[in-house]
């Protein structure tokens, strides 16, 4: 029989030990928290809830870039989201829509000063917001509701009416008088309901930017109403707009005969504010709800 050498195999435990790799030494995973910003739903120009113009607010440490402030506002889908900045014993305030910045905002800054004044200073009677476009802005309180020093914007009237503007209302010239003013087209119709029943083209309109579309109608109930379309900002339609009425206030002041106005705007939320001139300022004033409070992390 033939001899068989046999083969030394060390022991499976030894082999393994000799070559056993050591395991790469890794850093323990970094977590990057997300920022939390405060945030602050609030239906401005209104005394009951999911009425008015919603707006959201939103509290920083410091400013944001521009993109990241129009990703938040584009998040939020309202249309006009409120950012502030504290500067010792004031606040630094800009407006965007969910496509860009605006240079005036009224309900947001109603709504602004409804979560300072009644949330976070409560013992204070006023606020003072520092803007970009148009400096200081004063907010305070007025019985039940909060009173906003506005500057007034002038109107001039126009010859005519853009024909893009009439066929997107849907509007004859010869049924309403034209106004222009810091962007704006207001026209001047006779009749509550043909101000309640526009149905507008929006893709029209949209055409006429940077301008925006206001009409207008002296009224029996309330001394005027309106509506707002601003397509090209992202806001088909505004329920309820402060700035607008820094134009139609001293319009129908002049043309009523009166300083101290009443007014209704007829979006489908609908909204109230009533509206005293007062040479170049505007004093606005309406009520608050606040909806909403919470944080939203980016």
């Amino acid at each position: 029989m033939e001899k068989v050498s046999r083969i030394y195999m060390p022991p499976a435990s030894a082999a393994i030990r000799r070559f056993r790799c050591k395991r790469p030494q890794t850093s323990p995973a970094v977590r990057i928290d997300p920022m939390r910003i405060p945030l602050f739903h609030v239906d401005a120009f209104t005394g009951h809830p999911f009425r008015g113009n919603p707006a959201a607010v939103c509290f920083l440490d410091s400013w944001l870039d521009e993109a990241h402030l129009r990703k938040v506002a584009a998040e939020n889908n309202l249309s006009a989201t409120a950012f502030l900045v504290r500067r010792d014993s004031t606040h630094e305030l800009r407006w965007f829509t969910p496509r860009c910045e605006v240079k005036l905002c009224g309900h947001a800054t109603l709504a602004s000063a409804h979560v300072l004044l009644n949330l976070k200073t409560p013992e204070l009677d006023s606020v003072t917001f520092e803007t970009k476009f148009h400096g200081t802005l004063t907010v305070w309180r007025d019985v039940q509701m909060l009173a906003m020093d506005f500057p007034a914007i002038p109107t001039k009237p126009r010859f005519s009416a853009p024909s893009g503007l009439l066929d997107a209302l849907g509007l004859q010239s010869e049924s309403a008088h034209a106004l222009e003013g810091d962007n704006a087209y207001i026209l001047v119709v006779e009749g509550t309901e043909r101000v309640r029943n526009l149905r507008p083209n929006f893709a029209l309109l949209e055409t006429l930017h940077p301008f925006v579309a206001v009409v207008t109608s002296k009224d029996t109930d309330v001394d005027f109403v309106s509506r707002y379309f601003a397509p090209s900002y992202g806001i088909p339609e505004d329920p309820v707009t402060g700035s607008a009425h820094c134009a139609l206030g001293p319009y129908w002041a002049k043309r009523l005969g009166r300083s101290r106005l009443h007014a209704r705007q007829l979006s489908e939320r609908g909204g109230e504010l009533w509206c005293e001139v007062a040479g170049d300022r505007v004093l606005l004033k309406g009520r608050c709800v606040l909806t909403m409070q919470g944080s939203l992390s980016i």
